[in-house]
C-alpha cells in the first residue's frame, strides 16, 4: 500500500509538471498582454508581480486597426472552410466505403499524401493563380484553398468512420421505405457526430491560424486575425504587448469550438453504442 501511494504521488506530481511546462507559453502570452510597454521592455522580465493594465485590448479593439473586419473575415473563412470540407469529406468518404472497388483503401490512404504538402510550398503557384484568375484579395480564394487543404485528411477520417458503422443499418432503413438522402442525413448522420467533431476541429483550427497563405491572398480590407497581428511589426520596433494581446483574442474562438465539439465527440461515441 505505501508503494502504491508513493507511485501515484510521483504520478501526479509528474503530471503537475508536465501540464505547468504545457501552460508555460499560454502563460507568458496572456501575461505580456497584459503589461504596459515599459514593463515588457524591462531589463528583468515580470511574469506574476506586475501592475496589469487593458491598454493593450483598448488599443486592438478600439484603436489602431480594424479588428472587427478582421474578426468577421476570419469567421467567414474558417466557418466556410470548415463547412465545405465536413459536407464534401463526407460524401467522398461515404462514397468510397460503400463502393467496393479495387485500390479504395489505397486510394483513401493516398489522399493524405497530399496534406503532406506544407502551405508555404503551395504560396507561389496559389498566389499566381487567384492573380491571373482576378480573384485576388478576396475571401472566396482562401476559403477554397483552406478547403483543398484539409479535405484529404477529411476523406481518410471520415472513411474510418463510415467503415465502421455496420452496412445492415442501411439496409433496413432502405427496407422500412427511406431514400438514399434520408438513410445519409437520419441514419448515418447521428453515428457520424465524433468524426465529424474531430474533422471539424481539424479543418477549422487550420482555416483560423494559419497565415502565409492568408498574408499573401488577402488584402487590406480581407485580412485576417493572424496577419492583422503582424501588422504591429513595425519599422520602430516590436510591440509586443500587442502582439500578445492579438494572439490571446486569436486563441479564443478555436478554444471554445474545440471544447464544445469535444462534448459532440463524447455524444457521438454514446449514440453509437446504444445504436449498434
Amino acid at each position: 500500500m505505501k508503494n502504491d501511494a508513493v507511485r501515484q504521488i510521483y504520478y501526479y506530481t509528474a503530471l503537475i509538471l508536465l501540464a505547468c511546462i504545457s501552460l508555460a507559453p499560454i502563460w507568458v502570452m496572456i501575461a505580456t498582454s497584459l503589461k504596459d510597454e515599459v514593463t515588457v521592455q524591462g531589463a528583468t522580465p515580470l511574469w506574476f508581480f506586475f501592475v496589469p493594465t487593458l491598454e493593450n485590448y483598448q488599443t486592438i479593439l478600439f484603436g489602431r486597426g480594424k479588428f472587427d473586419t478582421y474578426l468577421m473575415n476570419s469567421i467567414i473563412v474558417a466557418v466556410s472552410a470548415t463547412f465545405l470540407t465536413l459536407s464534401l469529406g463526407g460524401f467522398c468518404a461515404y462514397a468510397l466505403a460503400r463502393n467496393r472497388f479495387a485500390g479504395r483503401h489505397f486510394l483513401a490512404n493516398a489522399t493524405l499524401l497530399v496534406r503532406m504538402v506544407p502551405p508555404a510550398v503551395l504560396a507561389v503557384p496559389a498566389f499566381a493563380f487567384v492573380t491571373l484568375s482576378g480573384i485576388d484579395n478576396d475571401l472566396a480564394a482562401l476559403t477554397f484553398l483552406y478547403t483543398a487543404i484539409s479535405l484529404p485528411f477529411a476523406i481518410w477520417l471520415l472513411f474510418g468512420f463510415y467503415k465502421q458503422i455496420p452496412i445492415e443499418l442501411e439496409e433496413a432503413a432502405v427496407v422500412d421505405g427511406a431514400t438514399p438522402l434520408q438513410v445519409f442525413f437520419r441514419v448515418l448522420m447521428p453515428l457520424m457526430t465524433s468524426g465529424y467533431a474531430v474533422a471539424g476541429i481539424f479543418t477549422f483550427r487550420i482555416a483560423w491560424n494559419e497565415f502565409i497563405l492568408a498574408l499573401l491572398l488577402t488584402g487590406r480590407n480581407t485580412r485576417t486575425l493572424p496577419v492583422a497581428a503582424a501588422g504591429f511589426l513595425t519599422e520602430e520596433g516590436v510591440e509586443w504587448g500587442r502582439i500578445m494581446a492579438m494572439g490571446t483574442l486569436i486563441v479564443i474562438p478555436p478554444l471554445l469550438f474545440t471544447f464544445f465539439a469535444a462534448k459532440q465527440i463524447i455524444a457521438g461515441m454514446t449514440a453509437g453504442a446504444v445504436k449498434g
